[in-house]
């Protein structure tokens, strides 16, 4: 069984993030754009087979296409979690070779595992053997000093034999020692180039490039080398951003959706949520970004972090953070876009 990229549209998606690509973020993406490729969080195999896996690993119909992202390096765990995430209903499974944390290298998971392309070749091949929905792998341009992109391509080359043949590629180096995961994503530079020569050198697979995009003008120019483009933590920020997508980069026809109806809709799912027991604070946060650089989200922040603590807390702080922003008939297009 080989790997098939052609069920899902990789043009855009939102990187995984721990403690952010919830499933809670996730809902609110979604009323937000249509087309975006979603991921969860890095999920390891032994938190999986250990733990709470309804927990971990729920969601909500709407979320779809949503991908499980996985953290391992034992190909029959990952075999198991793999099978577990697609009876699940997931609609793609991707493999974790880009995280530096250092607690995720002790047990050779992440950007660690660029050292070693053939366990990396052996552990696609196992989980492209053992589910029927697509297989894709996120990794980094190189690992602490080693800047060669002759490096990067012969792993590329040995990874794609499993039958990988869909590609993210962050375009930083990880640092695995003395820098922090915040850290390696600002520092490391930038190296664009060498994920457009990926393209170039290997044009049968599919290339979606990741690192420091924040825009949607920056995303059609690198849609001009590769295939996709992956936003991290500018997609978080300054969610509303997604509202542009599904116009911009998709050429959907349909209204650009509002702000005011995203975070109704994303009240009464956290409504829904709190009865199931989940806190509220847990889902607050984030609402945040979708109102950046509007007038008021100070003031909804504040109100917000002021009042959603504590077991006296109900959804109707949500209701009153949302009235004190501005909200004006003005496209998202015009307030978010930089100039």
């Amino acid at each position: 069984m080989t790997s098939s990229n052609q069920r899902l549209n990789r043009r855009f998606s939102v990187a995984p993030m721990i403690d952010v690509t919830d499933r809670h973020y996730r809902f609110l993406a979604r009323q937000l754009s249509q087309s975006t490729l979603l991921f969860t969080e890095m999920i390891t195999t032994g938190a999986i087979l250990n733990g709470d896996q309804e927990y971990l690993l729920g969601y909500a119909d709407v979320e779809h296409p949503v991908v499980l992202q996985l953290g391992g390096s034992n190909t029959q765990e990952l075999e198991q979690c793999a099978r577990i995430g697609a009876d699940y209903g997931y609609d793609e499974i991707n493999l974790n070779v880009g995280c530096p944390s250092d607690k995720v290298q002790n047990n050779m998971i992440g950007a660690c595992l660029m050292a070693h392309p053939q366990l990396v070749s052996d552990c696609m091949s196992a989980i492209i053997e053992t589910v029927n929905i697509p297989v894709t792998i996120k990794h980094r341009i190189g690992i602490d000093d080693v800047d060669s992109y002759d490096v990067l391509a012969s792993f590329v080359d040995q990874v794609s034999q499993s039958g990988c043949d869909t590609f993210i590629v962050h375009a930083r180096n990880a640092i695995l020692k003395g820098l922090s995961p915040k850290q390696n994503r600002e520092i490391p530079p930038l190296q664009y180039d060498k994920v457009y020569r990926l393209k170039a050198d290997f044009p049968d697979l599919e290339i979606v490039i990741n690192g420091g995009i924040d825009n949607l003008d920056a995303c059609k120019q690198h849609l001009q080398h590769v295939d996709g483009v992956m936003l991290g933590r500018a997609a978080y920020h300054n969610s509303a951003m997604l509202a542009q997508v599904d116009q911009q980069l998709f050429a959907s026809h349909l209204p650009v959706p509002e702000r005011k109806a995203a975070a109704l809709a994303y009240f009464a799912y956290m409504q829904q949520q709190h009865e199931k027991g989940t806190s509220l604070h847990h889902m607050s946060g984030h609402i945040m970004g979708l109102f950046q650089g509007i007038p008021g989200a100070r003031a909804l922040r504040r109100h917000i972090s002021d009042n959603i603590h504590g077991n006296n807390a109900n959804i109707q702080v949500m209701y009153d953070a949302l009235d004190l922003v501005e909200l004006s008939p003005t496209p998202i297009k015009e307030i978010d876009d930089p100039q």
